[in-house]
């Protein structure tokens, strides 16, 4: 009894009606649909008129051969897997077939056994070519320029800067706070870019020590360190034709920066213990929230990669400098977060509108982000009350107005210091949880005198 569930369908074309029977007999056994030709007309008529998973062709048919006829089925159907079949010792004809597109090839008399394997294999691979190119679309639509939101006019501005070099090669030099999306434009700019088809790759460079920084960017030969037990490409090596994006670049340390300006300036490079050079193709794009300028006047940032590297500067705005986005960014992520938790979330009252209006946003769109998505979490209601926003503060104080800078260090440090009460002084869960490097958020805590054992509980 034949299963109802069917794996696919199945065209076969052959002019030889035994071999077609026999065939269509085996197929079917296997639950395949099966669709059989015995001309080259029927054939395209059967293309034309439905969808076909897969096509076994004969190599030599009544009228044409099977590889022209695979071409006409590619004008139609360009990602139809095709199989040719080959009488015994016409290899160089099913060589031909594989680089004009078949996908692979069976030389007859052939075991039923390797057919349906070639099937399963050609199936599963239209799948996954299927998926890329899905999760590809998507990620071209995340981000396109036009789906940036940027009603304000420094956004405006930037994302037309952005938009003009994105066909360049120029090596973009990105400034902004954490939290401006930075990484965000970096993606954007390479996929308006004709390298959009190959590789990118992200590294921050605050987040890793020297020595393995050099081996990530650089890669290493098996040997050249305690532990390095194989070979490794760097990402440099990685990104070949595409683009490599260096976030936190002030963060880089001397020795590193020397190496990378070689590699920069020669197109080439040594991975660790290697005495041959690598030649790359890559578009680099970096990005940083120190002041490389000042950097480079203190000794910490060599002046020559700096020039090397500030070809087309943009600069990010920060939050605070750009309210007018917040509504149409709110929107947006209100509309993520209800698909992704699956609650329906109509809006926000406008008292808490205005609540996020009146916030000085230290932490950008990233803590905006993170302050919507736990509105969203915590709402029992289809619209989100002030009440829901800016919990992790506590509630507005009905205290005087202070100066900016004090009011902002206020709530800065408030806002650390219920993160390390929550994580109980761990301060990896706490960074995570700010969206910042652990470094930055070392930094903040020293800034404000804190210490993550004064906030680990007592067993």
């Amino acid at each position: 009894m034949k299963s109802a569930t069917i794996s696919g369908k199945v065209l076969v074309v052959d002019d030889d009606r035994n071999l077609l029977d026999l065939l269509k007999m085996r197929l079917e056994s296997a639950n395949y649909e099966v669709v059989t030709a015995l001309s080259e007309e029927d054939a395209i008529k059967a293309v034309k008129s439905q969808v076909v998973d897969l096509s076994i062709v004969d190599l030599q048919l009544a009228h044409q051969d099977g590889i022209s006829l695979m071409e006409e089925f590619h004008l139609i159907l360009p990602d139809i897997p095709v199989i040719i079949l080959t009488a015994y010792g016409s290899i160089e004809s099913a060589v031909e077939a594989m680089k004009k597109g078949a996908y692979s090839y069976l030389t007859k008399p052939f075991e039923p056994q390797d057919l349906l394997l070639q099937i399963e294999r050609a199936l599963e691979n239209r799948r996954l070519n299927v998926e890329i190119k899905r999760l590809k679309g998507l990620l071209e639509e995340r981000y396109d320029f036009t789906n940036i939101v940027a009603r304000s006019e420094k956004m405006r501005r930037v994302l037309e800067i952005v938009s003009q070099i994105a066909k360049t090669e120029s090596t973009v030099y990105i400034h902004g706070e954490s939290g401006t999306g930075k990484e965000l434009i970096a993606k954007a700019i390479h996929l308006a870019s004709e390298r959009k088809n190959k590789p990118f790759v992200a590294i921050n460079c605050a987040a890793l020590p020297e020595a393995l920084l050099e081996s990530e960017l650089f890669g290493h030969e098996k040997g050249a360190f305690t532990g390095a037990v194989r070979s490794t490409k760097g990402l440099f090596t990685q990104a070949h034709q595409g683009t490599i994006f260096l976030d936190e670049i002030g963060d880089m340390p001397l020795s590193i920066q020397a190496k990378l300006l070689r590699a920069l300036q020669e197109r080439q490079f040594y991975p660790i213990g290697s005495e041959k050079p690598i030649e790359v193709d890559v578009r680099v794009i970096v990005a940083t929230q120190k002041d490389l300028e000042g950097q480079v006047k203190q000794g910490l940032f060599r002046e020559d990669l700096f020039y090397r590297i500030h070809v087309i500067p943009v600069h990010l705005p920060p939050l605070r400098e750009r309210k007018e986005d917040i509504p149409l960014l709110v929107e947006h992520f209100l509309k993520k977060f209800s698909e992704q938790i699956k609650k329906e979330v109509k809006g926000l009252t406008p008292l808490a509108i205005q609540k996020l209006m009146l916030h000085e946003w230290p932490g950008n769109v990233r803590e905006l982000e993170n302050a919507v998505e736990y509105a969203v979490v915590m709402t029992q209601q289809d619209i989100i009350t002030e009440n829901l926003i800016l919990q992790t503060n506590g509630t507005l104080s009905q205290e005087p107005l202070k100066p900016l800078k004090e009011a902002r260090d206020a709530y800065e440090k408030g806002y650390l210091i219920h993160l390390l009460e929550i994580c109980e002084g761990n301060v990896t869960k706490a960074s995570k949880l700010a969206g910042k490097y652990r470094a930055d958020f070392y930094d903040l805590m020293k800034k404000h005198n804190l210490k993550s054992e004064d906030f680990k509980k007592l067993s």
